[in-house]
């Protein structure tokens, strides 16, 4: 199994990485991709690739690291550094190694909103960011990992437009909690929907669940985006990679599949997907 967006570089791992990498591979967890969120841990993310052979990274800025702000989520709180996104540095970060099989991640937060910037400020700020990323993406010929909180639709019209100026331009929707017809959209434009441990939660929305069982399974990716959103029976804890095997073990159920079905697709899919 692989998990295909976890963050092995952000500071929650500080103290303990090497061993929740090794509890990861005796879980039958063979590969992991550490996404960036920024210039610090994007960097991080490629060192770590480069002395780990079974780590890969993806770099990237994500949305809310735009702005300084207070960001409190039920594992963390922390203040963000606002970053003027540098594309010549990011495009030399993923050329410097094999090992970057993504941009990412990238994309929209209409959750955090910075104290001193209005919406539509933030709005369109975030997006010059995201299409800057997706014409990074598209000149390394890498893969997006997008990253999308309560902006699906504007999201996706962004990835339209710039399909329509003729980019070719390929993606995974991380930690996809939209709707069935976003799914569908998505579906549409070629990209892969990957589901985290929040489709094990007791108060899980039920579209989303519909969502797993639609989405043919040759589509679908699994991650773990931890440390956060750990599955039942973990949650509150911090996540970890080993952990993705519940998240795969409810699209089994989801889909009457076995474990070892959703393993051998969703493996196949992230090998092939992100050329490990």
């Amino acid at each position: 199994m692989i998990d295909t967006h976890c963050h092995l570089n952000f500071s929650a791992y500080k103290n303990d990485g090497a061993a929740v990498a090794e509890r990861a591979y005796a879980a039958g967890v063979t590969k992991l991709i550490n996404v960036g969120s920024q210039w610090e841990t994007s960097q991080r993310a490629v060192e770590l690739a480069a002395v780990n052979s079974n780590f890969y990274a993806a770099v990237g800025l994500h949305p809310i690291h735009l702005f300084e702000q207070e960001v409190d989520e039920e594992e963390t709180h922390f203040t963000t550094r606002a970053e003027v996104f540098d594309y010549q540095k990011y495009f030399a970060l993923a050329r410097s190694s094999t090992k970057v099989v993504a941009i990412g991640e990238c994309g929209l937060d209409y959750y955090w909103w910075p104290k001193d910037k209005t919406q539509a400020e933030v709005k369109a700020m975030q997006a010059e960011l995201f299409s800057r990323q997706i014409d990074l993406a598209v000149d390394l010929n890498l893969p997006l990992i997008t990253h999308c909180r309560e902006a699906y639709i504007d999201l996706l019209n962004i990835i339209k437009s710039h399909l329509k100026n003729g980019q070719s331009v390929r993606g995974v929707s991380h930690c996809f909690l939209g709707n069935r017809s976003e799914a569908r959209e998505f579906l549409k434009l070629g990209f892969m929907l990957s589901f985290t441990g929040i489709i094990t939660f007791k108060n899980v929305n039920p579209e989303l669940l519909e969502v797993v069982k639609e989405t043919p399974l040759d589509r679908i990716m699994v991650e773990t985006d931890a440390p956060y959103l750990a599955p039942t029976p973990y949650r509150g804890k911090r996540n970890e990679p080993a952990y993705v095997v519940a998240t795969a073990q409810k699209i089994a159920e989801l889909k009457g599949l076995s474990l070892a079905e959703v393993d051998e697709i969703t493996t196949n899919n992230a090998i092939g997907f992100f050329n490990l």
